[in-house]
């Protein structure tokens, strides 16, 4: 008998929650025919399009905030592997090799504190925020269901009081249901018309903190990670010392499948120079007596003696560029900055894009943003008296040729 009792219960509650969807669908009909006035509120709607809102905005950030944080795990991996390739790559010979793989482990593990900390301050901050809507969403979608019973309610009551055979006691029932229903819409009302306001106001304070955490961190960070390039500088800097006699510089390769490209060449520096006794030299022609000092050499192919350099040259530029990124130390420098040079004898510009340069000149070399626009024998650079007094790349860079230069730092 109990069994049947609570079978008895389900199918009239079922019944029941039939019968309220049915009536609510015909109410909607009614009002949307015009054939039954419907409860306004158009203060409640403004603050439900605010909502709306607030949660398409909050979520759009939720998942870019994701994104930066898959970025930043994924520059995490690759400066990780760039590291391991230079531990491998460095010598058990070679100055610095315990100082570089320090270096490389404060280096992972301040990627690794950078993640966490923006998981913590940041995207958990984000998740307990996001965490309200669904609720108060559901609350809203309810009152909007309680509205359509208490004009339905309504409806029927104001029906039987107009009707010309009055019946009242289906009357009397029908106040009790119209009472019952305004009591548990507004209710529900008077709590959403206080929580979503609240709700919209305090996303300000939110976006505040949330950016504020993030602007923090990544400062503290770039910050951080500039001293270490730098310790990483000096490290290479002093390999370069012990090796410095060994030159390497890249040649840009066309891609596969493209022409090559008519590669530039510079003009020979003036007879007798320090570059001209170098070129000379490079040629295996004689040496003229009295000849200046020789300068730097042409660009050559690697050798086994070379590779330190290659190692300095190409780390220090990575160094450099993200140091030049990163706001942090060297901001008197231009992006990329890899090292300096020194005008060794005048040089005529030939094209637009190329450097005018006077004996005494210094340059301050930067790396090509297209490798393969580099020609071989050719640097990109800006002369330092440009530099300071522009500091705009784009008013004052341009290419030279490197044999009419030597190196200065």
């Amino acid at each position: 008998m109990a069994e049947m009792g609570s079978k008895g219960v389900t199918a009239g509650k079922f019944a029941s929650n039939m019968q309220k969807k049915l009536t609510r669908a015909q109410e909607k009909v009614l009002q949307k025919l015009g054939k039954a006035d419907e409860t306004k509120d158009e203060q409640f709607e403004q603050c439900v399009q605010n909502f709306n809102k607030q949660l398409n905005e909050g979520t759009r950030l939720q998942k870019d905030l994701r994104t930066y944080l898959a970025s930043v795990k994924a520059m995490h991996e690759a400066s990780k592997k760039l590291n391991e390739c230079l531990q491998e790559v460095y010598e058990p010979d070679w100055p610095g090799r315990d100082e570089a793989s320090k270096i490389a482990e404060n280096n992972d593990l301040l990627w690794m504190d950078y993640h966490q900390k923006l998981v913590d301050q940041a995207l958990l901050t984000m998740d307990t925020y996001l965490g309200q809507f669904p609720d108060i969403k559901s609350r809203i979608a309810k009152r909007g269901r309680k509205l359509v019973d208490y004009d339905s309610a309504r409806h029927h009551y104001e029906s039987l009081q107009t009707a010309k055979k009055k019946d009242e006691a289906k009357i009397a029932k029908a106040e009790e249901e119209l009472v019952k229903a305004q009591k548990v819409f507004e209710e529900m009302n008077v709590d959403l018309q206080e929580e979503l306001p609240s709700l919209w106001n305090s996303r300000v304070g939110f976006y505040v903190n949330t950016f504020q955490s993030i602007a923090g961190l990544e400062e503290n960070f770039h910050r951080e990670m500039s001293k270490l390039n730098q310790s990483l500088n000096d490290v290479l800097g002093g390999l370069e010392k012990q090796h410095g006699s060994n030159t390497f510089t890249v040649k840009a390769q066309p891609s596969d499948g493209a022409p090559a490209k008519e590669n530039k060449s510079p003009s020979p520096p003036p007879d007798g120079s320090p570059a001209a006794t170098a070129e000379a030299r490079a040629n295996h022609e004689p040496e003229p007596a009295g000849a200046a000092a020789p300068g730097p050499a042409l660009p050559k192919s690697p050798s086994q003696n070379s590779l330190p350099a290659v190692v300095v040259e190409t780390f220090s530029a990575v160094n450099g560029a993200v140091e030049g990124s990163g706001g942090g130390a060297r901001v008197d420098l231009p992006p990329g900055f890899m090292f300096k040079v020194q005008a060794q004898h005048d040089y005529a510009a030939t094209d637009t894009d190329e450097l005018q340069l006077k004996a005494g000149d210094v340059v301050l070399v930067i790396p090509f943003q297209n490798p393969e626009e580099q020609d071989e024998g050719w640097l990109m650079g800006v002369k330092e008296s440009d530099w300071n007094q522009h500091k705009e790349l784009d008013k004052c860079q341009g290419v030279f040729p490197e044999n009419f230069t030597e190196r200065v730092q």
